[in-house]
């Protein structure tokens, strides 16, 4: 095994750790024992990531990757904006359904507790997921809508508005507290959303694209 290979593979087993042992205990998370779970010394957590915090940051980056590489996919470059959000919508319904929908949750919950306690660690998951979320932004961009195209910045009010949207709901079909919201709902709901509010200009009163 190469020094790249096996730093990689040490890499690997600290965020695997990382999610069992944070998904469990949150803020009190200890480095020693993601560091024993993994089969490595905490040295290995400051050589790779430079401390718990940018270990944390790190986990959410590795968890949303794969997230936004299947939304890719699952949003062809043709559609123009309501048939993107339709798209999208219907894939993060489904995403509810997965078996691994409860861990998820609880993971995001756990993250938001681990904000809350550690201002600083607030700031850097806020600084990943948004940098994140640019994949949702440029995904938006350029699509036709109403006769015009949507610019980055209408791009961004939407992702902002929608993640707010699919946040609640999911966490209600996963929790059972929304009957009924299936794929057509989440759909409609965000298309509803898309033509009615999120392009709107806070500045002129109006969106450059979906005029009149």
């Amino acid at each position: 095994m190469t020094r790249a290979e096996a730093k990689e593979r040490n890499r690997r087993a600290l965020l695997d750790a990382a999610f069992q042992v944070i998904s469990r205990d949150g803020y009190r998370a200890r480095l020693d024992e993601i560091a024993e779970r993994a089969d490595l010394t905490t040295g290995a957590v400051y050589s790779l990531f430079g401390s718990k915090n940018g270990l944390v940051v790190a986990l959410v980056a590795d968890y949303q990757r794969p997230y936004y590489v299947e939304i890719e996919q699952a949003v062809p470059a043709e559609l123009d904006l309501l048939e993107a959000v339709d798209a999208f919508a219907r894939y993060y319904r489904r995403s509810c359904d997965a078996p691994d929908a409860r861990s998820v949750l609880s993971l995001q919950i756990t993250l938001l507790d681990m904000a809350l306690h550690d201002p600083d660690l607030g700031v850097q998951l806020a600084g990943s997921i948004r940098s994140q979320e640019n994949h949702l932004i440029a995904l938006f961009t350029g699509r036709s809508h109403k006769g015009s195209v949507v610019t980055s910045h209408q791009a961004q009010r939407l992702t902002t508005a929608l993640r707010a949207l699919f946040v609640g709901l999911g966490q209600g079909v996963t929790l059972g507290l929304a009957p009924g919201a299936d794929e057509q709902y989440f759909a409609d709901t965000a298309r509803a959303l898309a033509s009615d509010m999120s392009l709107i200009d806070p500045v002129h009163g109006r969106g450059e694209a979906g005029q009149g």
